[in-house]
C-alpha cells in the first residue's frame, strides 16, 4: 500500500490548511490548495469505515459519508430523537404504515431528487445482491408505493420499533445514475469511488488511493452555501499518525482513544468532545465451534476478566461493565449475575465442563477490527487474565473490510475466529442490538456474525421489537437482558465513552460518538474554519 512520507504527509496538511496556492507534486499526486478547506481523519476509530465509498455496505463510516449523501431522516445531534432530513416531514399509523413527505432537493448533477428515486434506493437496500447489510432489517417491508413525485409510503408487514432507527442508515441514491447497473454487480462497482452522486452539502470531487478523498461545496444545497469550500478526509495508517497529523495543523479533526485525551485538556488549540459510545463491546463466542457449548465455559469467560480493573487502568473510568448488551438503567432488570472477577470460580466452571477434553491450552484465535493502540492493551489485559485460569487467546487484529468478509461468510473458516471482540450498538434504539443476536440475522441474511441460536432470545428480541407501546417496552427489553445474562451469547464486557478532538479553529463543527460515526445533523454545510 502506497502512503505519503512524513514529509509529504506535513506538506500536504499545510496546503490543504491555509490560503490558496499554486498546485503541488506530492508524491506524484498533483494537489490544489483551497482556502477555506478543512481536514480531519474522518474515518479513524471504530466509528469510521476506511476504504468504504458504498453507503450500502456501512457498517460504520457515516459521520464521512453524510457529508454528501442524506437519508430520508436522520438523527438530531444529542442522538434522542428522529428527524427529518430528506422527508421534510414523515408521519405512522396505526397499521404500520409510513408516509414521508420529500423535500425539494436536486441531486449533485442538478437533476432533481423525486419519491421515484427513494423507491428505488429501497429496493436496493432490501436486495441482498446488491451487497446490502440492511436488507435483513428491511424484511418486514411490504410495500413501497408513490403517490405523487413528493410522496413515499412504506408499509410494514408487522410491527417494529427499530424501523426509524435503520431507515437513518439508508442513504437515498440516483435511480438515473445507477439503474443500469445489475444489482449482482453494484456492490464493487468504481461509481462509488469515481462518480459518485448524493444530494448533501458537499459533491464528490477526487479520491487518491489510500490517501484521501475530496469534497467540493455544493454551491446549490438546499440549506445553503456551504461556509466551507472543500473538505478532505484523510487516511491514516493507525490513530497515532493522525493524532500527530492533528498536532502538526495537517488536519484538523480525529478521533481518539481515552488514554490520549489529558494530553489535549488543556490545551487552548484543541477542544475535546466526549460522550457515550452507545457501543457494547464483548468477546462474540462462535456458536458453530465445539469450544463453546457448555454454558459453563462461557460463564468462566466472564468470571476470568477483571472488567473493572480495565476500565480504571486502561480506560481512565470512562466506561461502565455491561452484563447484558445494556447499561441503561431502565433495561437492566432486578436481580441479574454481575459476573464479578472471581478467577477461581472461573477454573472450577471450566474443569466441571472438560475444557482439557474440549480444548485445554491449544490457542484459540480471537478475531478483532479494532486496531487502536487502547484495543491493543485491552486485549494484551484480557488475553493474560484468560491465561490464568487456561484459556489461551490469541488476538488478530484486521481492518473493518477483512474483518467483515471473513466473520460475514456465508461459509466461514471458523478456525479464523473461535471467537471475535467487537462491539454493536446497543441505542439511541435499544431494538439495533437484534441485527447481531436473533437467529434470523446470521449470515448471509444478516450480521448475526456469533451465529447465535437460542430460541429464548430470539423470542424475547421478536416481542421487544414487535411492541408497539413505548411504555412497555423497555420491560420487554429487560427480557432481552436477562436471557443474555443467564445464556451468555457474548460475553459482555463494558460500554465505554468516545472522544474526539477539533482544532479550535474550527467553527460550528458537529461531532457525535454516535455508533457507526452516525448518521445524524452535523450540518456539515454550517462548518467553518478560520484562517
Amino acid at each position: 500500500m502506497k502512503r505519503l512520507s512524513r514529509l509529504s504527509l506535513i506538506a500536504l496538511g499545510a496546503l490543504l490548511s491555509t490560503a490558496a496556492v499554486p498546485a503541488l507534486v506530492v508524491s506524484g499526486v498533483a494537489v490544489e490548495a483551497q482556502a477555506a478547506t478543512l481536514s480531519g481523519g474522518f474515518d479513524v476509530g471504530p466509528g469510521g469505515f476506511q476504504g468504504n465509498f458504498n453507503p450500502l455496505a456501512a457498517t460504520a463510516g457515516y459521520t464521512w459519508l453524510s457529508v454528501y449523501y442524506e437519508p430520508l431522516i436522520t438523527y438530531d445531534e444529542k442522538l434522542q430523537k428522529v428527524v427529518g432530513a430528506l422527508a421534510s416531514s414523515y408521519e405512522v399509523s396505526s397499521d404500520q404504515t409510513y408516509t414521508f413527505k420529500l423535500a425539494d432537493a436536486k441531486w449533485h448533477d442538478g437533476k432533481p431528487f423525486t419519491a421515484k428515486d427513494a423507491k428505488f434506493t429501497m429496493g436496493l437496500a432490501m436486495d441482498a445482491k446488491t451487497g446490502s447489510v440492511l436488507a435483513a432489517r428491511l424484511k418486514g417491508i411490504s410495500s413501497v408505493e408513490t403517490p405523487d413525485e413528493h410522496t413515499v409510503v412504506i408499509k410494514l408487514s408487522a410491527p417494529s420499533s427499530s424501523f426509524p432507527d435503520t431507515m437513518t442508515k439508508v442513504m437515498m441514491l440516483p435511480e438515473h445514475a445507477l439503474s443500469s447497473i445489475p444489482a449482482d454487480q453494484l456492490a464493487k462497482n468504481t461509481w462509488w469511488s469515481t462518480a459518485p452522486i448524493g444530494t448533501g452539502p458537499f459533491k464528490f470531487t477526487k479520491y487518491v488511493s489510500d490517501q484521501y478523498v475530496e469534497l467540493a461545496a455544493n454551491t446549490d444545497y438546499r440549506g445553503g452555501k456551504p461556509a466551507l469550500e472543500r473538505v478532505i478526509n484523510r487516511y491514516f495508517a493507525n490513530p497515532a499518525a493522525a493524532i500527530a497529523a492533528l498536532r502538526s495543523g495537517e488536519i484538523q479533526f480525529t478521533y481518539v482513544d481515552s488514554n490520549d485525551v489529558p494530553t489535549f485538556k488543556d490545551n487552548k488549540d484543541f477542544q475535546v468532545i466526549e460522550g457515550n459510545s452507545f457501543v457494547v463491546n464483548y468477546l462474540g463466542f462462535n456458536h458453530d465451534s465445539p469450544l463453546w457449548k457448555d454454558v459453563r465455559v462461557r460463564q468462566a469467560v466472564m468470571y476470568a476478566i477483571n472488567r473493572d480493573a480495565i476500565i480504571q487502568s486502561l480506560y481512565g473510568g470512562a466506561a461502565k461493565p455491561a452484563n447484558c448488551a445494556y447499561v441503561a438503567e431502565q433495561l437492566i432488570p432486578q436481580g441479574i449475575d454481575s459476573y464479578a472477577y472471581d478467577p477461581e470460580k472461573a477454573k472450577k466452571l471450566l474443569t466441571e465442563a472438560g475444557w482439557d477434553q474440549i480444548n485445554g491450552g491449544k490457542p484459540i484465535t480471537l478475531l478483532t477490527y479494532y486496531t487502536t493502540p487502547l484495543a491493543t492493551n485491552v486485549l494484551a489485559a484480557v488475553q493474560a487474565m484468560l491465561a490464568q485460569v487456561g484459556i489461551n487467546i490469541v488476538p488478530r487484529a484486521v481492518d473493518a473490510p477483512t474483518y467483515n468478509s471473513i466473520v460475514l461468510n456465508a461459509a466461514p473458516d471458523m478456525a479464523q475466529f473461535q471467537l471475535v471482540y467487537a462491539g454493536l450498538q446497543n441505542g439511541p434504539d435499544a431494538g439495533s442490538i437484534n441485527v447481531g443476536l436473533n437467529e434470523k440475522q446470521i449470515p448471509p441474511a444478516g450480521p448475526n456474525v456469533a451465529r447465535v441460536r437460542m430460541p429464548d432470545l430470539t423470542k424475547a428480541l421478536d416481542s421487544a421489537l414487535a411492541e408497539p407501546d413505548s411504555a412497555k417496552r423497555d420491560a420487554a427489553y429487560q427480557d432481552v437482558c436477562k436471557v443474555m445474562n443467564t445464556n451468555l451469547p457474548w460475553a459482555t464486557l463494558w460500554v465505554a465513552n468516545r472522544y474526539g478532538i477539533v482544532s479550535t479553529k474550527v467553527k460550528d463543527f458537529v461531532w457525535t460518538p454516535a455508533p457507526g460515526g452516525g448518521p445524524y445533523q452535523a450540518n456539515p454545510q454550517k462548518w467553518s474554519i478560520a484562517e
